[in-house]
């Protein structure tokens, strides 16, 4: 049994994505990790970044962002298609660029991997996923943000990214197009077994000026074909991101992946975040402040809703 991981990346350094650790995280469990880098800002060091991981396993390949045929975040499934394609393992375990594994689940994942290797109807496994927000202990548990998603993946060519990368679905017709990716004709969903282990989202982890770059690229990249309405939205963003007050969200008091070790120690912007207090009314309401989301959380989580309502795009099944 071979193990690929992969993943795509693209300006990480100027947009504060930790793409090495986020890498490095992984690397122990797997035999190959495909990284597909885009075209760089040329002040951008993603490049540089990579090459320092010291890993005869890491394998860097490159590709132009054709952002003429993949519009918005579109883009983001193409790439990760493309990273796929390269993958040599029976499994391709796919890990987002702002996102890490914790060491304690490398025993649990081998072990299933193993399990169910000869089990053709198992398609992928399931994770939960830890959203943090603001700072490295604070997360949301809300109804508005996915609580699981598929990460493993068996090396099938009918198998690929959809929307806007955050899934799969297996497919009867695929030719590469927007309408493949973004539409509910010619595909299913997969059959996954869900595993009792978690990825650490970091996407809501920046400091506050560079969350607005983000943001900022965001908007320009879903509403690029809408000019004025892309211009709307620009202006709407502040100078530097407002998360909100965090004692409004769930404390993490666990500990972090070893890999984030470093990244997490150079936190500097404690500053600038807001623990308390009032919302600011000099902004939009994120999803997870408004009411109707509010309400929605505690019933998502009481059995059988956990399962019937919300984002799923993944049929669970028990092997």
């Amino acid at each position: 049994m071979k193990i690929s991981g992969f993943t795509f990346v693209k300006n990480a350094e100027n947009l504060y994505i930790p793409v090495k650790p986020s890498i490095e995280s992984v690397l122990p469990i797997v035999d190959e990790f495909i990284v597909l880098v885009g075209d760089n800002d040329e002040n951008d060091g993603t490049e540089e970044i990579l090459k320092s991981i010291d890993s005869p396993k890491l394998k860097i390949h490159h590709s132009e962002w054709d952002t003429e045929n993949y519009k918005r975040t579109v883009i983001f499934a193409h790439q990760t298609d493309l990273a796929k394609d390269l993958c040599s393992g029976d499994w391709l375990f796919y890990i987002q660029a702002d996102e890490a594994l914790h060491e304690k689940y490398y025993d649990r994942i081998i072990s299933n991997l193993q399990k169910y290797n000869d089990n053709e109807r198992v398609e992928g496994f399931l994770f939960q996923y830890r959203h943090f927000w603001g700072d490295y202990w604070h997360y949301h548990d809300s109804y508005a943000w996915y609580p699981r998603d598929i990460r493993i993946i068996r090396n099938d060519k009918d198998i690929h990214s959809w929307r806007d990368a955050q899934s799969f679905r297996k497919y009867f017709r695929f030719n590469y197009s927007m309408d493949d990716y973004t539409g509910k004709k010619y595909n299913r969903k997969l059959n996954v077994i869900e595993l009792d282990a978690e990825i650490f989202h970091y996407g809501g982890c920046r400091p506050p000026e560079l969350m607005t770059v983000k943001r900022k690229e965001r908007v320009s990249s879903d509403y690029g074909a809408d000019r004025k309405k892309s211009e709307f939205m620009l202006r709407g963003i502040r100078q530097k991101y407002d998360y909100g007050p965090l004692d409004r969200l769930k404390v993490f008091r666990d500990t972090h992946p070893v890999a984030m070790k470093d990244w997490i120690e150079d936190f500097y912007w404690r500053d600038e975040l807001q623990y308390s207090g009032p919302i600011s009314r000099s902004r939009r309401r994120f999803k997870h402040e408004k009411l109707k989301y509010r309400l929605l959380t505690p019933v998502s989580k009481i059995w059988p809703f956990r399962d019937w309502i919300g984002f799923k795009n993944y049929r669970k099944i028990r092997g």
